[in-house]
């Protein structure tokens, strides 16, 4: 697991600690875990995409510099 990773677990977890203790922070505890699901969603669909993406980037910048 990543150290970026591993903050944002250790965040999330003290965010809900403190919710726990004031239920007036509920609410950002419940964005913040939407928030971290969406990232982790993210950073796994990059992973998983590494190399198309690279492609498709690459040909962007074949194109440009071709056309330019």
């Amino acid at each position: 697991m990543s150290f970026a990773l591993l903050q944002l677990f250790v965040w999330v977890q003290s965010r809900v600690a403190a919710a726990r203790r004031d239920e007036r922070g509920q609410g950002l505890v419940e964005y913040a875990l939407i928030i971290a699901l969406i990232a982790i969603l993210v950073i796994g669909a990059v992973l998983a995409l590494k190399t198309q993406l690279v492609n498709i980037f690459d040909s962007i910048s074949n194109a440009l510099q071709n056309n330019g």
